[in-house]
Order: C-alpha cells, then structure tokens, then sequence
C-alpha cells in the first residue's frame, strides 16, 4: 500500500479538492460497505428519508433529497422489486405517487445503519473522539450551509438545463 495521503502535495491546500476526493473516497467505501445487501448508497438515503419523514410523494422525495426524477425512478423501482419500498396512488392527488417504507425495508435498513456506524468508526479510527465528532459537526454545518446549497442547486439547473 501507498504511503502516499490520498490528496498529495499542494493540491490539499484547497479545501473543494480535500472534500472531492475524500467524498469519492468515502463512497466507495460506503458502496462495498453495503454491496452485500444489493443496495447503494442512493438506496439507502430514500429509506432513511421514508423512515425520518413517513411516507411522500415520489417528486418531493427526490427534491428532499436533490436526487433527479430520472435516478429517483430508477431507485424506486429496485427497492420496490426488492420489497423495501412501495409506490401507491397519493389519495389527496391521484395523478402521483406516494412512495412508503416497508417493513422488510425497515429491517434492511437497520443492517444498513450498523454498518454505516462501524464504517463511520473505521474510516475515522486515526481521529480522536473530540476531533471526530468536530469533524461531523463541521460537516454537518456545511450540508446545511445556505451558500453552500444555493450554489450546488444553482449549478444542478445549468446543468439540467443544458441537458434538456
């Protein structure tokens, strides 16, 4: 193995390129880390949004979450056919869906947050429990940074635009 830190050299000293590649790094980790349950990382982040809130339309899910219509059908349907999710007519609209949780869904997802919580231990094994809960704190901050999402949701409608 490379004892070479994942962000060499002078490309560390700025902050956007350290976050890039420790979230590619991160991913990857998270999607090996949950591969033997068939699921993904977008998988899992639909059913902790079902279980937090309950059940939502299929279009507010994929806002709450900043997922684009086309990947959130995508996910729906692998988690409906594996019996984690499921789409019904919404009763107040019926020309959409609501997307619910179920109970098989609540049992895998719970297999999901123990292994998150180990990988969360593993990958931050070289901090203190001061630094690692700091980091956590820092991070949440900045995913709830109002500048922060602007511009992430400005750039996601120039890039949706282009593609249209």
């Amino acid at each position: 193995m490379s004892e070479a830190p994942l962000v060499p050299g002078t490309v560390a000293e700025h902050t956007i390129c350290l976050l890039v590649k420790l979230g590619q790094v991160a991913f990857r980790i998270a999607e090996v880390g949950i591969s033997g349950t068939g699921l993904r990382v977008r998988h899992y982040s639909v059913l902790q949004a079902l279980a937090d809130n309950g059940a939502m339309p299929q279009l507010a899910l994929g806002s709450f979450l900043r997922i684009d219509p086309a990947t959130m059908v995508t996910s729906l349907d692998d988690l409906e056919r594996a019996g984690y999710a499921q789409r019904t007519r919404d009763p107040q609209d019926r020309r959409r869906y609501a997307v619910d949780i179920t109970d098989e869904g609540r049992k895998v997802l719970a297999d999901l947050n123990r292994t998150l919580v180990g990988l969360d231990s593993d990958i931050l094994a070289d901090l203190d429990t001061t630094e690692g809960h700091s980091l956590h704190a820092l991070l949440g901050s900045l995913a709830e940074s109002p500048a922060f999402t602007s511009m992430f949701d400005a750039v996601r409608e120039q890039s949706g635009a282009k593609r249209a």
